[in-house]
């Protein structure tokens, strides 16, 4: 592969790439890397009509690629970046995550070298390359030099009888594994990421034979670029005076795409995660945005929502705010029980967090669910989840 690009690469075309991932995208990839073809937004195909038309107003490529070809965007505009990232999108119109080919590698490369992969080594992608964990299986298989294996759909046993040395997962998929009873001792690593692993799971897994590494990180960050609470290779970490978790490093994206707005601090970008830094490692509280103002007091949902999943009768827990007359918020735990078990209660709930967390911290309310609604990348679709009462 050529030299990657850097910061100041010149402005090339964008093409939106709404094709299922496969070698062609593949190689798509691999020329936007080496700067021998054009930047590349990868958007699923499967995207509904009304989300991909505002995915592409919003992020304005010059080009759309689909399986019946290539279209030219009137209002197209290029970049100088390799690679853009669309957010989610579930709230509005998403943001276009511009990284250049060196922050890419540069992430890629501290990765192999944290995990000892090597050259010839294959990796497999069942994670959508639309968000940023599947993009990173295709670039660390480009520094293999080898073909990645790619599912397009996640499916227990296919994944263990893939044959790759590495695999990426999301939480879920791993519990599902494990329920599957599928071979999870077959990678060498399981890189384990998109969200916080629930209690039990790591051990689990470990206990099954697996070799798990937690990631943190997102795409403004390249990916995951804390590994097992420990910085990569040339990432710097530190927590501000807000609490909200801050890293720098070769890693970082250059900017938003079309937009001024720019989450640096001397250097540094802010990320939109609490956090603290206990023993040397890093821990996640939850999002900034997700603190709950209840009668004056502030609580972290993300904080909740660990000591719940602690509880034995919970598969899997997120925390919200509800609106409240008297409390402004009351926290509510959105749970899904584990299968074959008695429902877990709300005082229940309560005494066990209570044991935990101060008591305005437990939860006022309990919503039973059969399962926590996700994103494509694992996380839990928290618009959904607020908007189901």
């Amino acid at each position: 592969m050529a030299q990657p690009l850097d910061g100041t690469a010149r402005a090339r075309p964008v093409h939106a790439l709404l094709i299922p991932p496969g070698p062609e995208l593949f190689e798509a990839v691999r020329l936007a890397l080496s700067g021998d073809g054009p930047a590349v937004l990868p958007l699923s195909p499967d995207l509904p009509r009304p989300a991909l038309a505002a995915a592409l107003a919003s992020l304005r490529p010059t080009h759309v690629v689909t399986s019946e070809g290539v279209r030219r965007e009137p209002d197209g505009r290029p970049t100088s970046a390799a690679v853009i990232i669309a957010t989610s999108g579930s709230t509005g119109a998403p943001k276009g995550v511009e990284l250049p080919a060196a922050a890419l590698t540069a992430s890629a490369r501290a990765s192999l070298a944290r995990l000892g992969a090597r050259r010839g080594d294959r990796w497999l992608c069942c994670l959508p390359p639309s968000h940023i964990s599947g993009m990173q299986v295709l670039v660390r298989s480009l520094l293999c030099e080898t073909e990645p294996v790619i599912h397009p759909r996640f499916s227990p046993g296919d994944v263990a009888a893939s044959g790759a040395d590495h695999v990426s997962l999301v939480p879920t998929q791993l519990r599902r594994m494990l329920d599957a009873g599928a071979g999870v001792a077959a990678f060498r690593t399981i890189l384990l990421g998109g969200a916080a692993a629930p209690p039990g799971l790591l051990d689990t897994a470990r206990t099954a034979g697996a070799r798990v590494v937690t990631t943190y990180g997102s795409s403004e960050t390249s990916g995951g670029c804390v590994y097992d609470g420990i910085p990569l290779d040339n990432v710097d970490l530190k927590i501000g005076d807000d609490g909200r978790v801050r890293i720098r490093g070769p890693v970082l994206f250059s900017g938003y795409r079309l937009r001024d707005e720019r989450p640096f601090e001397d250097g540094w970008f802010v990320a939109s995660d609490l956090g603290t830094i206990e023993d040397g490692r890093l821990r996640v509280l939850g999002r900034a945005d997700d603190v709950i103002n209840t009668g004056g007091r502030k609580v972290v949902a993300g904080a909740v929502a660990e000591v719940l999943a602690a509880h034995p009768r919970v598969r899997d827990v997120v925390v919200v705010g509800r609106p409240d007359p008297e409390w402004g918020e009351i926290v509510e735990a959105v749970v899904a029980g584990r299968d074959g078990e008695e429902e877990v209660t709300l005082a229940e709930l309560r005494d066990f967090a209570k044991e935990r967390l101060p008591a305005y911290a437990a939860p006022r309310a309990v919503r039973l669910v059969s399962r926590i609604p996700l994103l494509p990348n694992g996380k839990p679709d928290m618009v959904a989840l607020r908007n189901q009462r």
